[in-house]
């Protein structure tokens, strides 16, 4: 990560004297990467042995969606793909893009394809972009008028069309950590000719404000550095500047980690009193609300699940509830999504149950599912057995048919164990009625009420 920005060279300073940045330019866009190999915190991707430094090195791209939180160099790595590679570079949002620009975009595209020249085509916030739009993209990737390259902080599985998904890689960008943001402020400093006014404690809680986005982090530096201040500031007078409230950190640990780590152990624990303790310090301290929210929202998901379905729904009642009174009085609904997840019963069933799934799913590839529960739109679908044999379940006894829906070439496989605390003790009791009535349709025997 020393290469960032080699173009910049290191200054010596002499005085903490105020000089204009350069060219009169946002900070950050004057600190965007020159080469892909200037790219800070997503070496496993840029290098040379990561798929994008691949890419570039064999000279030819294909198309890619890029997924990471915000800040972390999504646009700066598609403009570099095309100058590495030579073609053009074209970007729209799909924020303020509809069909006619699109259609624009693609002739533009095929009239420089018909010339010899290819276009690496860059959708910013591509999962706005609803299922018709993302389907007009299809016939241009595979012709080959474009390569496709989409940058999302959403979940692709969930924001984009399959058939997208299928003609395009997924690259997953990491969240910059401190070492990369502590360089970006660094290089801030260096293009600026000035060091930022913050003693150590207040540059760490800069950073952690920041909570992985490189840009925001910037655009922070930048006011600090345009105030041609005097005095190094402490946390709280950064605060009142910024007007966002900096966590404090011990100088020799790391306390965010610490206290984060503490309160989900203490709510998996069901220890109410020590994770609302937890959480006092975190919020004391000055963590972001709704950082803290959504880490209670993991712990829901994965620590209580289906024992008490109520738990997340909480969580997201807390979240709305802060969001519209705002600090402090918001903060009272986090504390009772807390207790509440800190005295629900515990599960970590359909934690353990996803985890399968996802690693059966990889392993077992592209395998129909049985012709009975396939749709059968169209004469040829029927005649290929499609559909056939299948029973509507509210038509059979109980509302149960205890068909099989695997794959033929599948066994199927018990995913979800569900234990016998809270609500997951009903679900065993139904998962045992039903399959008690799936074994009794196999032997053939009508079922009982």
């Amino acid at each position: 990560m020393d290469d960032l920005f080699n173009s910049v060279e290191p200054l010596v300073f002499t005085e903490n004297e105020k000089q204009p940045l350069p060219e009169n330019r946002p900070l950050a866009d004057i600190l965007r990467p020159k080469h892909l190999s200037d790219v800070i915190g997503q070496a496993h991707v840029t290098g040379e042995n990561g798929i994008i430094g691949r890419m570039v090195a064999a000279g030819r791209l294909s198309s890619l969606i890029l997924w990471g939180p915000p800040g972390t160099g999504k646009t700066s790595i598609a403009q570099l793909l095309a100058e590495s590679v030579g073609i053009r570079f074209e970007m729209v949002s799909a924020i303020f893009s509809g069909v006619a620009d699109l259609k624009k975009i693609f002739l533009k595209a095929e009239h420089h394809r018909q010339q010899g020249r290819q276009t690496l085509l860059f959708i910013d916030e591509i999962h706005r972009f609803n299922k018709g739009q993302q389907d007009s993209f299809l016939p241009y990737i595979e012709n080959g008028t474009f390569v496709l390259v989409g940058a999302t902080t959403e979940n692709p599985s969930f924001a984009l069309n399959a058939a997208l998904l299928s003609r395009a890689q997924v690259v997953t960008l990491n969240r910059l950590d401190e070492e990369a943001l502590g360089l970006l402020l660094e290089r801030a400093e260096t293009v600026s000719g000035q060091l930022l006014p913050v003693d150590e404690d207040a540059r760490k809680a800069l950073i952690a404000s920041a909570d992985g986005d490189g840009r925001f982090l910037l655009n922070q530096a930048e006011i600090l550095l345009a105030m041609n201040l005097t005095k190094s500031l402490s946390v709280p007078e950064l605060a009142q500047i910024l007007q966002k409230r900096m966590a404090i950190y011990d100088k020799d640990r790391d306390g965010h980690y610490n206290l984060i780590s503490a309160l989900h152990k203490s709510v998996r624990g069901s220890d109410p009193q020590a994770a609302l303790y937890y959480l006092s310090r975190m919020l004391v301290a000055g963590e972001d609300p709704l950082y803290l929210l959504r880490r209670l929202t993991r712990m829901a998901n994965e620590e209580v699940g289906l024992a008490d379905p109520r738990a997340m729904e909480q969580c997201i009642a807390a979240k709305e509830t802060y969001q519209l009174l705002g600090s402090p009085e918001g903060e009272l609904a986090i504390a009772q999504a807390c207790v509440y997840v800190a005295t629900a019963p515990k599960s970590n069933a359909i934690y353990k149950a996803y985890n399968q799934a996802m690693a059966l799913a990889r392993e077992s590839g592209s395998v129909l599912p049985p012709p009975n529960i396939l749709n059968a739109p169209t004469e040829m679908m029927k005649q290929q057995g499609y559909g056939e044999g299948y029973h509507y379940d509210h038509d059979m006894p109980d509302a149960f048919s205890g068909d099989n829906y695997w794959p033929e070439n599948l066994p199927p496989v018990t995913l979800y164990q569900p234990n016998i605390r809270g609500y997951e003790k009903h679900i065993t009791e139904r998962l045992a009625f039903w399959e008690h009535l799936r074994q009794e349709r196999k032997k053939g025997k009508p079922s009982g009420k």
